[in-house]
């Protein structure tokens, strides 16, 4: 008997923002795979059985879950936010890649959720609102060098930058790079959005200009928004300012 298998992205922590197919799909399910703290979300029947992990073991978990699949059961592998940006649909689809056999024989779809980019815009106005690029800062899986290479690209053509993994006990420096390099190509007014743990309880957002723009306002629970040089802010007297990028670059088309 075959299986199923369903990466389902729970959003970035308000229960509100776990989408309805979210709901059924976790509802439908008979194991679920994950870390441990994605895995503490979840309210299941007393029938349904959670398989933890640590957080830097992705790929072991994806072959467990499918195994399991493959073996019938109804499996799910959760992410917070959206499950595929930086989390598990990707590394589900490697481990079906390196096994054909078993691996493409069951039932596999990806559940979409509200990633950490857009609960942080959202709150912040629209800082997203014209054309923009999201990269890890996290080099586990790719050179330091390439991560340069891109932030030097995507700030140089006039992108709005989304970071995620800013930082970590085994990466203190990278954000402070990353603010250095961005320096050098954008005016220090631009600004720079914190937000930790949107949506949660210990939620806490902050805006900066780059210049001012430290690598201790953020850790790994922070999803980090770059304004392009064209990102605007809003005073508002006795409210959080606004964050948006303008629809129009306000340059004439080629």
């Amino acid at each position: 008997m075959t299986g199923s298998l369903t990466v389902i992205g729970l959003g970035p922590g308000n229960p509100d923002q776990t989408t309805p197919e979210a709901r059924a799909a976790i509802e439908a399910a008979s194991d679920f795979f994950g870390y441990g703290p994605y895995l503490d979300r979840l309210e299941l029947a007393p029938d349904q059985t959670c398989h933890a992990s640590d957080n830097r073991e992705e790929l072991s978990r994806a072959r467990a879950a499918l195994e399991m699949a493959a073996s019938g059961r109804s499996v799910a592998v959760v992410s917070g936010g959206d499950a595929g940006v930086f989390a598990m649909a990707a590394a589900i689809c490697e481990a079906i890649e390196q096994d054909p056999i078993s691996g493409r024989e069951i039932d596999f779809r990806v559940v979409p959720g509200i990633t950490a980019m857009l609960a942080v815009a959202a709150r912040a106005g629209a800082p997203l609102g014209h054309d923009f690029c999201t990269v890890s800062l996290s080099d586990n899986l790719k050179p330091w060098d390439v991560i340069e290479a891109r932030l030097r690209a995507a700030a140089g053509a006039g992108f709005v930058l989304a970071f995620y993994n800013p930082i970590s006990r085994a990466r203190p420096w990278q954000l402070g790079r990353a603010f250095e390099i961005l320096r050098e190509i954008l005016p220090e007014a631009t600004p720079v959005i914190f937000g930790r743990a949107v949506g949660r309880a210990d939620e806490h957002m902050a805006v900066a200009t780059l210049g001012e723009a430290r690598p201790d306002q953020a850790d790994m629970a922070t999803c980090i928004i770059v304004g392009s040089a064209e990102t605007r802010v809003i005073e508002r007297k006795g409210r959080a300012p606004l964050v948006y990028s303008p629809r129009s670059t306000g340059r004439p088309a080629i």
